[in-house]
């Protein structure tokens, strides 16, 4: 018979069977973190970029466009029929695809879903919710620089 102050021994079953689990569980979490960090992907800050050089202007003849990166994301830098120099956000809005620029129509084009926006960048056609975010141009000789918030 055992004292009231003393601890039951451990059996050697128990101990097993406590080992064997939590190896076990480790193995398995061991095995699903690379899976869940690959999954959910750590945010990684953006260094704020406001402006960028987008192009020279000689290389931009009227009736174009060129896509630019602007920070992390593209950028459409067009030159209308008239000469005239618009920037936008080249991702869709439906489906955050990139959009180009079509010459034939005289207007910016989403390939994927057929979503076609004007050149004040307001959606016209398709299915896009809304606008293509502006940016403000500003034109230095030959350079062409682009500004958030236009």
């Amino acid at each position: 018979m055992r004292a009231a102050n003393e601890t039951p021994a451990v059996s050697r079953r128990t101990a097993l069977n406590w080992l064997l689990g939590t190896s076990l569980g480790a193995t398995l979490v061991a095995a699903l973190y690379p899976v869940f960090r690959f999954v959910i992907p750590p945010r990684v800050a953006e260094a704020p970029v406001n402006r960028v050089l987008a192009g020279k202007l000689s290389q931009l003849p009227d009736n174009s466009g060129k896509i630019f990166r602007f920070g992390s994301k593209p950028a459409i830098l067009i030159r209308t029929p008239t000469g005239e120099v618009r920037a936008f956000s080249a991702v869709c809005t439906h489906l955050n695809c990139t959009v180009q620029y079509r010459p034939d129509f005289q207007h910016i084009w989403c390939a994927c879903h057929n979503g076609q926006y004007d050149l004040q960048g307001k959606n016209i056609s398709g299915p896009p919710p809304k606008p293509l975010e502006a940016y403000k141009v500003d034109i230095a000789g030959d350079d062409v620089y682009v500004t958030r918030g236009a």
